[in-house]
């Protein structure tokens, strides 16, 4: 279908802007499509998907569950796999009872990572995830779990690490973490969702073949600009699970969201 013009919201993290930056900066052929691209943190994505109001979308995988009667989980883009999970992460010396959190959003994987494997921790308050261990370090919580750059760097804070939740997911599920994956509304048909699967499987290669082209695309929208973090992100966060669920991957995404 020629010269359609579509809606594509994701993260600004690098995973996100790494993986997207051919498509959106028309570095491969986008068959005759046209992108509209806006940025929103992920529990904003989440809410705009479950709202409706998304024709294409990052969300968490988390949120598969509630909207999978309107939205098609797409093969390709997806953040998911080993060693890759959300961080709770609290003051360093407190040993005090863990009773009230933050964390990066309702409907996201990371609260829901939290309610499956720490039950016991019932008030959980969400707020932005760049303002987390800061918050955290200032005492306003007892504890936070942290994502996307923030997770690299909050050793530098008077932080220390209390679990990671991916590590835990694969002990206790023996499978990787879905993290987030890209949505298309069904209303827009199954030729319009395959060719944006296409579409973001190749612009997916293209970074995998050029992996420096989209640096500074990743630099202006990035939280933290360190080049050590900014690859650690991408390393650990895109991988051949994002060019292809494959068989264990969709296990691993019924597993979340059964």
């Amino acid at each position: 279908m020629q010269n359609r013009t579509l809606r594509l919201a994701i993260s600004p993290c690098p995973n996100d802007t790494f993986m997207f930056d051919a498509l959106v900066n028309k570095r491969i052929d986008l068959e005759g499509y046209r992108f509209d691209v806006e940025y929103h943190d992920i529990e904003q994505l989440n809410e705009r998907v479950l709202a409706g109001d998304a024709m294409i979308s990052k969300c968490s995988t988390a949120l598969l569950k509630a909207v999978g009667e309107r939205c098609r989980l797409l093969d390709s883009g997806s953040a998911l796999g080993r060693g890759n999970g959300p961080l709770l992460v609290r003051r360093k010396g407190d040993t005090s009872p863990i009773k009230r959190i933050a964390v990066p959003g309702i409907y996201t994987t990371a609260n829901a990572l939290i309610g499956r494997l720490f039950p016991d921790i019932e008030e959980r308050v969400p707020m932005l995830f760049s303002k987390i261990a800061e918050a955290v370090e200032a005492g306003e919580f007892d504890a936070g779990v942290l994502i996307h750059e923030g997770r690299f760097v909050y050793e530098r804070r008077n932080l220390e690490l209390v679990a990671d939740l991916g590590l835990e997911w694969e002990q206790r599920v023996g499978l990787p973490l879905p993290l987030g994956s890209i949505v298309v509304d069904r209303s827009l048909g199954e030729q319009v969702a395959s060719d944006v699967e296409r579409l973001i499987r190749r612009s997916i290669e293209y970074a995998f073949a050029n992996p420096t082209v989209s640096r500074d695309f990743i630099k202006s929208h990035a939280q933290e600009l360190e080049d050590e973090v900014i690859d650690k992100h991408i390393s650990l966060f895109v991988n051949d699970f994002s060019l292809t669920l494959g068989d264990e991957g969709r296990r691993a995404v019924e597993e979340l969201t059964k």
